[in-house]
């Protein structure tokens, strides 16, 4: 599988086309199955246009993946072309120092340290999230989101359990994070908790809300793992686009493990609306244990969420550090 980018710079945007040529689908496939129509072995190309605004993109004349037995080499290419995306200004149109003028302020800086949440950080980790994740999430994507104080309250109400942790470059910028918050199992005499979408003003973040209790009807974690009296949940998981594609969700995440096993905490949980969180997910061997398609949450019959490709599911994984 050949991948060939050229970047066709205006003055207002940047047009990444990919040309995806795939020489022999054979190779991929005779692994699984002998019985392919013809026409699958075909030689394809496939032009695909993707027009952002962005301020900063390597230079790239060609990349190349070998072929692959791998069911998944296809999200991973998609994978790898999000993460040329970078944030909305366009390196040709902005006036702020960037990558593309050579200048060192927008540079990565790959020396990276992981390190626990304090409340001190609160403001921080609202930037990073409402210029990325408050953005690039699918959901919030979907519903056009904005500005939304109750996801940010959302966000920062477990910050003080000191279970989070951040991604920070040698310039103090927070670059990552992973949001997390301990779930205590329910006792009999407790009274039942509200609904999340209840008491949200947000319109639009009470759509995403009304999701979260559907999941919360239709899945019990409690019921699949009776023996566990309380797990850690990963809420936010986000990481800057400039440095996507370097396994700080992996870092952020095996720091997560390594506090729940510290902690007794023997069950994780991640309930992701992205394929691509899910599939770090899975590649640190979590397990899915309930699926949503959004196809099939309807409210008075119409489909509530259609977000962009490859984000057809709503997805809960988990992983057990006892067994």
């Amino acid at each position: 599988l050949s991948i060939h980018c050229c970047i066709h710079f205006t003055h207002h945007c940047v047009c990444l086309c990919v040309w995806l040529s795939v020489f022999d689908l054979k190779a991929r496939f005779l692994h699984n199955s002998t019985s392919q129509p013809s026409n699958q072995l075909n030689r394809l190309k496939m032009k695909v246009d993707i027009q952002n605004h962005v301020d900063h993109l390597p230079a790239l004349n060609g990349i190349t993946v070998s072929s692959t037995h791998d069911t998944h080499i296809l999200d991973e290419t998609c994978l790898m072309l999000s993460n040329l995306l970078t944030r909305r200004n366009s390196c040709m149109a902005s006036k702020a120092p960037t990558i593309c003028d050579g200048t060192a302020s927008d540079e990565i800086d790959r020396d990276l340290s992981i390190s626990v949440i304090t409340e001190a950080d609160t403001e921080a980790v609202l930037d990073l999230l409402k210029r990325f994740f408050f953005k690039d999430e699918p959901l919030n994507t979907y519903v056009q989101l904005g500005e939304c104080k109750e996801l940010e309250k959302y966000c920062t109400k477990n910050l003080g359990e000191h279970s989070s942790y951040k991604a920070v470059n040698s310039r103090g910028e927070i670059v990552g994070v992973i949001l997390n918050g301990t779930i205590m199992k329910p006792q009999p005499d407790d009274e039942p908790p509200a609904k999340l979408a209840t008491n949200c003003a947000h319109p639009k973040f009470k759509k995403i809300m009304a999701l979260m209790d559907h999941v919360d009807e239709m899945f019990d974690i409690f019921a699949l793992y009776p023996d566990i009296d309380r797990f850690l949940d990963c809420k936010i998981l986000s990481v800057d686009t400039r440095y996507r594609g370097m396994g700080i969700a992996g870092m952020l995440t095996d720091r997560t493990l390594d506090y729940a096993a510290q902690n007794d905490i023997k069950l994780i949980h991640v309930l992701c609306s992205s394929h691509f969180s899910a599939r770090v997910m899975e590649k640190m061997n979590f397990e899915e244990v309930f699926r949503l398609p959004y196809a099939d949450y309807l409210v008075d019959g119409e489909q509530v969420f259609d977000p962009e490709k490859p984000h057809v599911a709503l997805r809960i994984l988990t992983k057990r550090l006892d067994q």
